[in-house]
């Protein structure tokens, strides 16, 4: 009777845990997102934009390959981890093997672990298998093949991005009215921010920063223009 009373029964959170060994995983971190230049229109081609639509865009802005998730993902066998719909950007990998997480970029997806669970570490995905995996911070991992994910890459607005544009505002008589604008880190700098009357009478040659713009022709509802020079070069 001793014996029986000595005998323990593993917690839930053991069975939980003992769920996790099957597998083993070392992430590999350091992934390095790709940094992209934007600029448009085109120069020297006619264009056109409606009133408080961006005429001429120019900056830079981070490329990140992420992982897309269209359904909601459970892994282990009493749901250790769940991760919702949405992307999950990189942060390492090696061939087909990647590391994603979750981040405060619109469209993320949400990492939910349960009460019991170990704490979450990273998801891994291999691109052939098909494969998905929650990582523990002891670099243990459950997994299940989810046929439904898929790679993309999607742009990051981050510390580096950057960027400089002009909107058309209207015309009052032979004059147009054109609003600079700046953004750093997705953040607008109002103290950049200017709005500038031009003359068309005087020349049909506008300039801000660099930019040099031949104005065809301007309306209180669209405007019709030719860049000539883009902006100078954007700070870095």
């Amino acid at each position: 009777m001793s014996a029986i009373k000595n005998r323990t029964l593993p917690s839930i959170g053991g069975i939980l845990l003992l769920s996790l060994v099957g597998a083993c995983a070392t992430p590999r971190y350091g992934y390095v997102p790709s940094v992209q230049e934007i600029s448009r229109p085109p120069l020297d081609i006619v264009s056109r934009a409606g009133v408080g639509e961006q005429m001429l865009v120019q900056g830079r802005f981070e490329e990140r390959d992420a992982l897309r998730l269209p359904e909601e993902v459970r892994v282990g066998s009493l749901g250790a981890y769940t991760f919702t719909p949405g992307h999950y950007v990189k942060v390492g990998g090696e061939g087909s093997v990647g590391f994603y997480t979750q981040s405060a970029v619109p469209g993320s997806g949400i990492v939910r672990v349960a009460p019991l669970a170990d704490p979450f570490q990273v998801i891994e995905f291999n691109s052939e298998t098909k494969q998905i995996c929650g990582v523990t911070v002891l670099n243990l991992k459950v997994c299940r093949p989810v046929p439904s994910a898929t790679l993309e890459r999607i742009p990051i607005q981050s510390d580096n991005s950057f960027q400089q544009t002009l909107l058309y505002s209207g015309r009052v008589g032979t004059k147009i009215n054109i609003g600079y604008r700046e953004f750093s880190a997705n953040m607008a700098r109002p103290a950049f921010n200017n709005d500038v009357e031009y003359d068309l009478s005087e020349s049909r040659i506008i300039g801000y920063r660099g930019a040099q713009i031949e104005i065809i022709n301007a309306t209180n509802e669209y405007i019709e223009y030719r860049v000539l020079r883009n902006f100078n070069l954007a700070a870095r």
